[in-house]
């Protein structure tokens, strides 16, 4: 396994590019299971997560292509199994349930299990497949499901802590094909569904509200091939943002989407972060003392859970208190021993974690815990005073397409090495 090596407090200054959606292309590449027809999806990000997907689609019959960025994906599906082995290192291709469902009428796959930023239930998932006709049961582990024609309905997918980004997709693929209609109350609004919607549209199939709480799907018999381009990712965005506001820089973001990011740009200015639109780029620009401000995570529109962990990095080193309280994953907390571990003084009560910023932070060996808690490491590690080796980056290369690079390029120093 590799680890990341970064000598802190170095001036970062220059441009850095925004890659694909990471959280949109997972499902768009499962939606290709829905025609026989040829799809060319241009702006993947070369990430492991995306890899995977693209075996997980061979072993269920699909012939794929992957180039610089881009994959085509032809043939029909011919495998109603998604194995264990591809869909335990990776919660997100679940989505594949929904598409297997329309087109072959049945489906075994493997449950994703639990994840150390919280257990993540399937319970929407099966609550909306089970509203279009599906009857399913579990066993060794694995989710079996079959209709013989699935049939549109009325369902509300709100849950504990809001609505589902992945139930909502698998419901949206599931009844592109179904007969009739289908309308979810309580969807998820995150853009990522919005371009699966998009994607969708594009494929010939009948979607509105894509986006809003309510979406309404009308099922057509047959979906198309298509070419089309990936948006940027809106997460990796906000964390340039975060780490050019913690290192006091003047960076622009290329290809970022101001518009999906509203909740943390209204946070930054708030606190004294410059942070203003150029074109399709965004400008931080960061050289005084922040304020600390608290910060409550919601499903989008509101803070994203996928942004706390950098957030709170940021207010690790920003003078005074600041309260943070996750509740789309209440534990997702597993970045606070690390951040201590450097210096910062942050400690947690129940389902809030109270930051104290301190003067200073100092290099030190830490071990990232899951995506987002790497990435407030590694802007914890350009900050510190001193050497800092972050262990286990495999997380990093999850959902970052070579970050080192394009850290890098901006003045950060930061090496990949073997453990």
């Amino acid at each position: 396994m590799d680890k990341f090596v970064i000598e802190g407090g170095k001036t970062l200054k220059g441009e850095i590019k925004v890659s694909g959606s990471k959280n949109a292309t997972l499902p768009i590449l499962a939606a290709t299971l829905l025609t026989d027809g040829v799809c060319e999806i241009r702006n993947i990000p070369k990430l492991r997560d995306t890899l995977t997907m693209c075996k997980l689609l061979r072993s269920l019959g699909k012939t794929v292509e992957i180039g610089p960025h881009r994959v085509i994906i032809s043939g029909s599906v011919n495998n109603h199994v998604a194995d264990y082995k591809l869909v335990s290192t990776m919660r997100g291709s679940f989505c594949v349930l929904g598409p297997l469902l329309a087109k072959l009428g049945k489906a075994k796959v493997s449950m994703p299990g639990g994840c150390v930023i919280g257990v993540r239930p399937i319970d929407l998932h099966m609550k909306g497949i089970s509203a279009l006709g599906v009857k399913s049961n579990f066993e060794g582990g694995y989710v079996y499901a079959a209709a013989n024609r699935l049939k549109g309905a009325e369902m509300y997918l709100g849950g504990t802590f809001g609505s589902s980004v992945l139930a909502t997709a698998n419901v949206m693929m599931a009844a592109s094909l179904a007969h009739g209609e289908t309308v979810i109350e309580s969807a998820a609004c995150e853009p990522e569904i919005e371009e699966l919607g998009n994607f969708l549209s594009s494929m010939g199939a009948k979607i509105n509200g894509q986006g809003t709480p309510r979406i309404v799907i009308n099922g057509v018999r047959k979906l198309n091939g298509i070419s089309y381009k990936m948006g940027s990712d809106r997460i990796e965005a906000g964390t340039f943002l975060l780490l050019a506001a913690a290192a006091k820089s003047d960076i622009l973001v290329k290809d970022a989407q101001y518009n999906q990011l509203l909740a943390l740009i209204d946070k930054l200015q708030s606190i004294g972060v410059d942070v203003h639109k150029e074109g399709a780029d965004i400008r931080v620009k960061c050289k005084k003392t922040l304020r600390p401000a608290n910060i409550v995570t919601h499903p989008h529109p509101g803070f994203p859970t996928d942004l706390q962990a950098q957030y709170m990095a940021l207010m690790a080193i920003t003078p005074g208190v600041s309260i943070i309280t996750d509740r789309v994953f209440p534990d997702r907390f597993m970045h606070i021993a690390e951040l201590n571990r450097m210096g910062a003084a942050i400690r947690r009560d129940a389902g809030v974690a109270i930051v104290e910023g301190v003067k200073k932070l100092y290099g030190a060996p830490v071990m990232a815990s899951d995506l987002r808690a790497s990435a407030a490491l590694v802007i914890a590690g350009l900050v510190a005073h001193g050497k800092t080796e972050i262990y286990r980056i495999y997380h990093l290369d999850r959902g970052y397409e070579d970050l080192d690079g394009k850290l890098t390029n901006i003045g950060a120093k930061v090496y990949r090495e073997k453990e």
